[in-house]
């Protein structure tokens, strides 16, 4: 005798039916038809960019006070222990509460690549992102930027990124960049540079590659000299000279990152803001960069949102009666 299978002859009951839901108009919705994301797709993050001296540690925390956000430092020469005053390392009180991440983490005398970079940038990233906070990475190196958000699978597959891009007209830059270096040797740029410089002249390697310590070799091998004081001129000038030249470089590397980025980046001109001096300087910043900054990224963060009743228009199940007023009201 032929056996039947317990569970293959139990009649299982039917299943519900789908869910509806009344819509204006007498027509009803096929809520199995509706499809609503409970949850975005992909995690989001940000990315300020620029040339260096353009403001982007300014606009990152403004940005993460505005947005529940902490910062990832996208910079090479920032991500070593050291030299905090000529990589421009933010201070405390320009952090403004904001956590930083990847800032001064590396031995100085050891070479930190792109792609390490950007292994221990996606792990911040998905630190902040999993406590619900928007990752903002912030940093002129965009070869870090690329390795990241180009070459890092895990991180392309799981975030949207919006760039946002501080550019400042060159001639303004390079006056800026230029007083900068005065005010880094008054804060103690000298002294820094000391601590780092090599009597055999290998500046290839980690921390010592920053601009501001190649420059001051000369002169300290000749401190105590007659010639001293006029090479501590060369080399600050050298310095200033260096790091314009970085800002060109700089320049022309987010015009090639913007032709390889899928994601569209967002240019905003603080030039305004750098001519000003104070007040004037700082609302021009709120207004030419910080506010249009604020707006795109919220925006950005608020694609994902689906207007219920569009969609739910756009998905509607005529049925019955209504069918056959949307057939007469066609004819």
């Amino acid at each position: 005798m032929m056996r039947i299978s317990t569970m293959s002859a139990c009649k299982q009951p039917p299943p519900p039916p789908p869910p509806l839901m009344n819509f204006p108009g007498g027509g009803m919705i096929n809520m199995d038809q509706l499809i609503i994301p409970r949850q975005r797709r992909k995690e989001k993050a940000v990315v300020v960019m620029g040339a260096t001296g353009t403001g982007k540690s300014r606009l990152s925390i403004d940005l993460a006070t505005r947005f529940d956000a902490e910062v990832v430092n996208s910079d090479k020469m920032q991500v070593y222990k050291g030299l905090n005053i000529i990589t421009n390392k933010v201070t405390g009180d320009e952090c403004r509460g904001v956590p930083h991440h990847l800032l001064g983490f590396v031995d100085p005398d050891r070479d930190f690549s792109a792609a390490e970079f950007a292994c221990h940038a996606a792990i911040a990233a998905a630190d902040i992102a999993g406590r619900g906070r928007l990752p903002i990475l912030a940093g002129g190196s965009n070869s870090c930027i690329k390795a990241l958000v180009c070459d890092h699978i895990d991180f392309f597959e799981k975030y949207e990124v919006c760039f946002i891009w501080v550019d400042v007209s060159m001639p303004v830059l390079h006056s800026f960049v230029s007083k900068r270096v005065d005010q880094m040797v008054a804060a103690g740029l000298v002294e820094e540079a000391r601590e780092f410089y090599d009597p055999a002249g290998d500046y290839s390697r980690g921390i010592r590659r920053a601009i501001g310590v190649p420059e001051m070799d000369e002169f300290f091998r000749a401190e105590g000299g007659g010639a001293a004081g006029k090479l501590l001129e060369l080399g600050i000038e050298k310095i200033k000279a260096n790091t314009c030249k970085l800002a060109c470089t700089q320049f022309q590397n987010i015009l090639r990152l913007c032709e390889v980025l899928e994601w569209r980046v967002h240019r905003v001109d603080a030039t305004e803001a750098f001519l000003s001096r104070g007040e004037e300087s700082d609302e021009a910043w709120e207004r030419l960069v910080a506010g249009p900054s604020t707006r795109i990224v919220g925006q950005f963060l608020c694609e994902d949102q689906i207007d219920l009743v569009s969609t739910a228009a756009a998905a509607v199940i005529l049925s019955g009666p209504t069918n056959a007023a949307v057939a007469a009201a066609t004819h």
